[in-house]
């Protein structure tokens, strides 16, 4: 078995994400085979792998930092928020149906214990380290029972867990112990410490109460990470919108041409792959932002109405906002407006829908001669083709099938005038094509824009990942993190009354990888905290989990079954 480590926070938001790919990338740079995995991930910001897997976009990010191809063994569990009370369950890749968040913990959620441990038993065969990511806070009593992200796959694992708090948002002394309080004896025992995470001044000023921390928990505090600007790569929250975007604020530098571009990007309800618009923001000179008024279009140069899990719903929000209207003004005028997915489909004439929202024909905006049904089965692929003279590659998850009935061929999509429409998440990661498409916008809005003939938006990207290795290796004790890794919790760690209540918990005792969990308190002190060892001191690993996916997802349907999830349910709740 290879070493791990979850990496769990106080909080949602707290930097779980990026420190995890930030320890993945600190690896990989010293030579270990490392692989990211999230048992179960809340995202409306997916991703297709190329075996045809939806994962979220953050694991496929921490994938990118390990230098390893994702898979479904990564993201295991995906859940798609529809709604306030409903999601979408993605089983290794594959939707299974929709499902409200009672019928989810109510116990369909605890079946899954065994097919996320399979998958983290898989990838700890091919890999020297794997590095997991909780969800929220480990913390969230209410929950523990059914918990298969946090706790209940460290306790499975017998995998140690990093706390990490974010300062910036005030009170992280008392989310590290709040957090540590309020988990059993069993669970407190993995608890190896915490990391401080964006850190703004001067450390000496913290150290005292890190160390009255340490008083009161037992435990060390591994790093104090500083604030640092553009980092905000790959957000994953599922209905939060995030203003920032993941290149945005890094790029400072001036336009190439005499103007600026501005794009203004609807941020429609149940927003999916808003980072689709990253790579328009990492041109310089280009300035990219969210709104949600009519008025806000008013100076925008092109308009994006990005994807989005309620295409429906979307719609009659355009609607009832009046950026609707403001959008078949742009069209009539010779506007420049994108559409992408879920966004191209509201462009179009006519929606036939009895599958997400189940509203039955709807019409769209008619921008475009497009008609959409939406079938049962998704469209998960990796297409690639070309647009504008420019090689194009990108990535497609949708229920609609779009019927394109005019126009002007736009990948799989079409072009009328200045309106553009397309399934294609990513296409605009591929640089060329930018570029010629931002000459094409900045043409029809009559701007004096000319795109940067050198940026790149995968150099941008690994630039990123990087910084987040150096924060790790420049302001965590990294000698400790690899006796954690390889080694597990220190033993001895004092229990923090007054712990919660004793509730029969996922992942208890002996876990489905063969590894015992923590015992009571008076069985702690057997856990020893090895010596430090280089990372010559790996094992080279076995064969790349790509192939272990694709064995995965052939059990795929006796898995559905055992969930006890058809193709189309859905609870009653949730209608």
């Amino acid at each position: 078995m290879s070493g791990g480590l979850l990496v769990a926070g106080t909080t949602s938001d707290a930097g779980k994400s990026v420190v995890t790919a930030g320890i993945c990338r600190w690896l990989v740079r010293q030579g270990v085979k490392v692989a990211p995995f999230k048992a179960q991930n809340m995202s409306l910001n997916s991703f297709v792998t190329r075996e045809g897997a939806e994962i979220g976009r953050a694991q496929a990010m921490q994938a990118q930092a390990a230098r390893v191809e994702p898979t479904a063994l990564m993201n295991p569990v995906l859940l798609k928020p529809g709604g306030d009370r409903s999601s979408q369950v993605v089983l290794m890749g594959r939707p299974v149906g929709e499902m409200s968040a009672r019928g989810y913990h109510g116990g369909r959620q605890e079946a899954l214990l065994g097919t996320v441990t399979d998958c983290l038993e898989q990838l700890r065969s091919a890999y020297d380290a794997v590095i997991c990511e909780g969800a929220g806070s480990p913390a969230e009593i209410n929950l523990r029972r059914t918990d298969i992200v946090n706790m209940g796959i460290a306790r499975a694992a017998g995998f140690p867990v990093l706390v990490v708090g974010d300062i910036d948002r005030g009170g992280v002394f008392a989310s590290f112990f709040g957090t540590t309080a309020l988990l059993s004896p069993e669970d407190q025992a993995l608890v190896a410490g915490y990391l401080v995470n964006k850190f703004r001044g001067d450390v000496s000023l913290l150290e005292p109460g890190l160390d009255m921390l340490y008083g009161l928990t037992g435990r060390r505090t591994y790093g104090v990470l500083p604030f640092a600007h553009g980092l905000g790569i790959d957000e994953e929250d599922g209905l939060r919108v995030s203003l920032r975007g993941a290149v945005r604020e890094s790029v400072v530098a001036p336009p190439h041409g005499e103007d600026v571009l501005r794009v203004a990007v609807c941020a429609v309800p149940l927003m999916s792959n808003f980072t689709d618009v990253d790579a328009l923001a990492a041109e310089p000179g280009v300035v990219v932002r969210f709104v949600d008024r009519a008025e806000e279009l008013a100076d925008a140069d092109l308009v994006v109405v990005p994807g989005t899990r309620g295409t429906v719903k979307a719609l009659a929000w355009l609607r009832e906002r009046g950026l609707a209207d403001a959008l078949a003004r742009r069209a009539a005028e010779g506007r420049p407006v994108l559409g992408i997915c879920g966004g191209f489909q509201v462009l179009g004439e006519r929606i036939e829908d009895e599958v997400e929202s189940r509203a039955g024909v709807v019409d769209g905006l008619g921008l475009l001669p497009v008609r959409v049904r939406f079938d049962r089965a998704k469209t998960l692929a990796r297409p690639v083709g070309s647009a504008l003279g420019e090689p194009v590659e990108g990535y497609e998850i949708h229920h609609g099938v779009a019927d394109v009935r005019g126009g002007e061929p736009f990948l799989d999509g079409c072009r009328v005038g200045a309106v553009w429409g397309t399934h294609w998440h990513g296409s605009l990661e591929s640089d060329a094509f930018r570029r010629r498409f931002l000459a094409e916008v900045a043409r029809a809005a009559g701007r004096r824009f000319v795109p940067a003939p050198d940026t790149s938006f995968a150099v941008l990207r690994e630039e990123q990942l990087d910084r987040l290795g150096d924060l790790v290796e420049e302001h965590a004790d990294t000698d400790a993190l690899w006796r954690l890794i390889e080694g597990g919790a220190p033993g001895g760690l004092p229990f923090v009354p007054p712990g919660a209540p004793a509730l029969p918990a996922a992942g208890g005792g002996t876990g489905a990888l063969g590894v015992a969990g923590a015992g009571a308190p008076e069985s702690r002190g057997t856990v020893r905290d090895p010596a430090p060892r280089s990372p010559e001191g790996w094992g080279a690993g076995s064969p790349a989990a790509v192939g272990e996916a694709r064995k995965a997802r052939e059990d795929e349907n006796a898995r559905s079954a055992a969930f006890g999830v058809a193709d189309v349910h859905v609870d009653q709740e949730a209608k």
